[in-house]
């Protein structure tokens, strides 16, 4: 680490890179708010101690040296970092007035973002959540090199020694084309009954495809060659009549009305996956994430919480 005082400010560095993206000494002036002398003055100033040439310019035109380029592009680099650090600052004043970057994976985020997102709004109206969607090996290794700050996951796949909180239980529901005899019954099905049947499940790639295929390979299914890589080319696969599907409870709104197919509850406990907020341990935020995760439960749709009540 090098202690020694830098020959030149962050504020020039702003400078240059506003010249640099308006190719304008006026206008970059503008854009900083200063007098175009003062800009003018100061990226002379960076020039002549660092003893290097940025911009060529005349009158009429300004453009990026060879080794400016280079510069610029380091700048900017030291600017996003000094951006990323005045943002930790304030996440650790009041963590609900910066931005979030949470992963969710594919088999939660259509279902419940557009409801979550409002809702999360509402009771943090200063917070900004950015979602970055994906599987969960990929989260998972994007959680601990900190390029997001937490994931919405199943908490039955390998997600590493982390920090959690429930958000809700999620159960599988068996769905089928109508007329299947296995959804002819309103009882809550065995996973015994499909034995035999022939069962689409989504690449195992997805937590939610292994943990599918897992529950089916006990129940002596028929496991179709066939991986489906989203929830949505699955359910046209058994609306076409090529077998049945498990489904989480979450995605039985869009996916199972639209496709005019029939649904029943499993009687198994195992038949369930649990969805939670992950963090890294010793995470600064971890207080506020635990507060973030209450509200997550909080605004989880009723009717997947009218169903883990057995009502029809």
């Amino acid at each position: 680490m090098n202690f020694s005082p830098y020959a030149f400010s962050l504020r020039q560095l702003q400078y240059v890179a506003a010249v640099a993206d308006l190719l304008s000494f006026n206008r970059a002036a503008e854009e900083c708010r200063v007098s175009q002398p003062s800009l003018s003055l100061q990226i002379a100033e960076i020039e002549r101690v660092l003893a290097i040439t940025i911009f060529e310019r005349d009158p009429h035109h300004v453009a990026l040296t060879a080794m400016g380029r280079d510069f610029v592009e380091s700048a900017r680099a030291v600017l996003h970092a000094a951006d990323a650090l005045r943002e930790t600052a304030r996440r650790c004043v009041d963590p609900f007035s910066g931005t979030l970057r949470i992963g969710v994976i594919p088999t939660i985020s259509p279902y419940w973002l557009p409801e979550l997102t409002p809702a999360l709004h509402k009771a943090y109206p200063h917070l900004t959540v950015i979602w970055l969607e994906d599987k969960t090996h990929i989260l998972v290794h994007a959680l601990q090199s900190g390029g997001i700050d937490a994931a919405l996951l199943a908490l039955e796949a390998d997600i590493g020694d982390v920090e959690r909180e429930v958000i809700a239980k999620d159960p599988f529901v068996l769905v089928a084309p109508p007329g299947n005899p296995l959804v002819a019954k309103r009882a809550p099905a065995k996973a015994a009954e499909l034995r035999g049947a022939t069962v689409m499940v989504l690449e195992d790639a997805h937590c939610f495809g292994k943990q599918a295929l897992e529950f089916c390979f006990r129940a002596k299914a028929q496991d179709h060659q066939f991986r489906g890589t989203s929830l949505a080319t699955v359910i046209s696969m058994v609306a076409g009549g090529i077998g049945v599907t498990l489904l989480p409870t979450l995605a039985v709104r869009s996916e199972v009305r639209i496709n005019n197919l029939r649904v029943r509850r499993f009687a198994d406990t195992e038949a369930v996956r649990t969805i939670g907020l992950v963090w890294r341990k010793k995470s600064s935020l971890a207080p506020a994430l635990r507060k973030l995760a209450t509200s997550m439960s909080q605004a989880y749709p009723k009717t997947q919480k009218f169903n883990l009540r057995g009502r029809r």
